[in-house]
């Protein structure tokens, strides 16, 4: 690994695009998200928050009443909104990647950063959480795991990729990426201090 997660960003940092959080739920896309928005100087939006404010209902009730594909389109909509205002760091809901038309908006108007969470961290992370709708099943960990399977491959076709550790914090999660950012000079551009 090349350097620390807390490694000083050289210079002011500038947002060129939206950073879009992708993972499984549990990876700590929402608090690794708000930090990196702090060191960034940028605001921080959930997708999932900005579908239930659109639909003024949870997205349980949103599954439950109208079904995972409404969910998905409202998802899209919401996304496509959100990669064309003014760049921030912008978590999303463990599914948005799966999508081929999430995937191309976001590579097209944003950069994505795949928190990389094993099975075992993430389990850890969310087996006392019932705002889950995905895990109400009979066996949720055996549920968890399908869906980890399943989404693997997705998320490997993010830009970028930051592995999670259960000995990182969330500052030091948000460092690890802030770091990986800088490779990337059209995201993100450090301009030297006057």
């Amino acid at each position: 690994m090349g350097g620390r997660g807390n490694a000083a960003l050289i210079g002011k940092p500038v947002l060129q695009k939206t950073v879009v959080l992708v993972g499984m739920m549990g990876a700590g896309k929402t608090a690794v998200g708000t930090a990196l928005a702090r060191l960034l100087g940028v605001p921080f939006l959930d997708s999932d928050e900005e579908i239930v404010k659109a639909a003024q209902r949870s997205i349980a009730e949103i599954f439950e009443r109208d079904g995972e594909p409404f969910f998905r389109a409202r998802e899209t909509e919401v996304l496509n909104r959100l990669l064309h205002g003014a760049p921030c760091v912008l978590s999303t809901g463990g599914g948005a990647f799966l999508a081929p038309a999430n995937r191309a908006l976001i590579h097209d108007a944003g950069v994505s950063v795949w928190l990389r969470a094993d099975l075992e961290l993430l389990w850890q992370r969310v087996r006392h959480k019932t705002t889950r709708p995905l895990l109400r099943t009979p066996n949720p960990r055996e549920t968890l795991r399908g869906l980890y399977e399943a989404r693997l491959p997705s998320y490997a076709l993010a830009d970028l990729a930051v592995d999670a550790s259960a000995e990182y914090s969330v500052e030091d999660m948000a460092g690890r990426v802030a770091e990986a950012l800088t490779g990337r000079p059209d995201v993100l551009e450090l301009v030297e201090a006057e």
